[in-house]
């Protein structure tokens, strides 16, 4: 009874431990970017030494953006992610427009990456009785089972998922450089002239979202064992190792393409297995493509359950989604993400999946906008509370912070030049009608108190 009373109040399990936030973020880092942008940035950069320097450059502008983050979290274990980081820095009416915009973002990708999962089954001869959106509701219920069981369950799957793709990912690697030339592509025309426009701007922007999910271990800062050490380094340490893994596989492609080749291909690592090892190789890689699908979509499940938990037990959305179960998962949380997600695919499907790509764009700059905000909640609680306790701070405050706020400010005016104003008002008027929901909320939910 005291273990459900908890829940009741909105307490999670502090269950996991380093190898978890290790495998969180290894597992929301590592996906489809990986395996698709090499030819992006082969283009951008059509000089074999330039490629593997731009995917360094790029772990490196991730590790700088992730310290304001990075602080928060280990200053402030709370469940939520961002959310909580916001709240605590500018309030709830900023804080609740961040968790807001996070649970949006995370609701839309885990739908396409769940019809993804559908596509790569199929396409390995499997379920084809059946629609790509059906097939993601199976993988969207699993997720939920897994979650409903229990935290430690929820965890151990994540770990095992995150473990197999890196695993897989290591193993083609090898492959591809124990070739010994078998296979390889015939050599392609001379490149063309390094250029600094267009192109390479599309390359950095590929390795950007490449690396996109370092953040995840935030979100379970309150269930993680030593927070304020482990958060820190699962973040850093994951961030290392997925930079190393891709510049492995940006080596191994180069070494079976030539640079000229590898920029004209969509598909760089699966056209390089192809060359190394024939028609088995599609196989592989869809295999590989079906695990890490499966992994991304089942963590990002976690950290959206978990922002409207965190969101709930602040009382700025409806308290019983803070009720957690014994066995540490907020179920009635992970109901409204497990509709709202099956929702979005089902609407999809039925117009033949256009709808995703105008969601996709409608959201894109919601993940730039909660970065921009938790770079200048780093500078505003440094200001504002010195004296609270940081296991761990940035180097050369506020550099950093401002270098992270600068990145996404121009990420953003990026989008929104880019896109025509329908889509930029689009994105301005559902993050502003979460504002309904606030105000609403306000009168109606009280925070959760001990």
């Amino acid at each position: 009874m005291k273990s459900e009373e908890a829940g009741v109040r909105g307490h999670l399990l502090r269950v996991f431990g380093l190898g978890f936030g290790l495998a969180v973020v290894i597992g929301g880092v590592i996906g489809s970017g990986i395996m698709r942008n090499p030819g992006i940035v082969a283009a951008g950069f059509p000089d074999p030494k330039w490629v593997l320097l731009a995917w360094l450059a790029g772990g490196v502008v991730v590790m700088i953006d992730a310290m304001p983050t990075v602080e928060l979290g280990a200053a402030i274990p709370l469940a939520g992610g961002p959310y909580s980081l916001a709240a605590r820095a500018f309030g709830p009416l900023t804080g609740f427009l961040v968790g807001w915009a996070d649970w949006l973002q995370n609701a839309v990708s885990t739908g396409f990456i769940t019809v993804a999962f559908g596509e790569f089954v199929q396409r390995m001869g499997l379920f084809t009785s059946l629609t790509t959106g059906e097939i993601a509701i199976g993988l969207v219920l699993a997720c939920g089972l897994i979650n409903w069981i229990g935290t430690r369950v929820g965890g151990a799957s994540q770990n095992i998922g995150s473990a197999l793709k890196a695993v897989g990912l290591t193993i083609l690697v090898a492959a591809l450089f124990l070739a010994h030339g078998k296979g390889v592509a015939p050599p392609a025309p001379p490149p063309a002239a390094f250029f600094w426009g267009a192109p390479a701007i599309l390359a950095i922007q590929a390795i950007y979202g490449a690396y996109g999910g370092w953040h995840a271990a935030v979100y379970f800062s309150e269930e993680v064992h030593q927070p304020e050490r482990n958060v820190a380094r699962a973040t850093f340490g994951g961030i290392v190792l997925v930079t190393g893994l891709y510049l492995l596989v940006n080596a191994a492609v180069l070494k079976v393409l030539p640079i000229g080749v590898l920029a004209q291909s969509k598909l760089a690592v699966a056209d390089a297995a192809m060359a190394v090892l024939g028609p088995i190789s599609g196989k592989i890689v869809t295999g590989l493509a079906i695990i890490s699908v499966a992994t991304i979509a089942n963590l990002q499940i976690m950290e959206y359950v978990r922002t409207g938990f965190a969101m709930a037990r602040n009382g700025v959305m409806p308290p019983s989604l803070a009720r957690v179960s014994k066995s540490g998962t907020p179920r009635v949380s992970l109901a409204v993400v497990l509709v709202v997600t099956i929702a979005i695919i089902l609407c999809a499907d039925l117009i033949k999946g256009q709808l995703y790509q105008i969601l996709l764009e409608i959201y894109a700059p919601f993940v730039m906008l909660v970065f921009l905000v938790l770079a200048l909640a780093s500078i505003r609680l440094r200001l504002a509370e010195p004296d609270l306790p940081r296991p761990w701070k940035m180097p050369l405050f506020p550099l950093p912070a401002l270098m992270s706020a600068a990145i996404n400010v121009v990420l953003l005016v990026a989008f929104f030049l880019r896109n025509d104003w329908k889509t930029s008002a689009s994105s301005v008027g559902l993050l502003a009608g979460g504002m309904l929901i606030y105000l609403v909320g306000r009168s109606r939910w009280k925070p959760l108190t001990d």
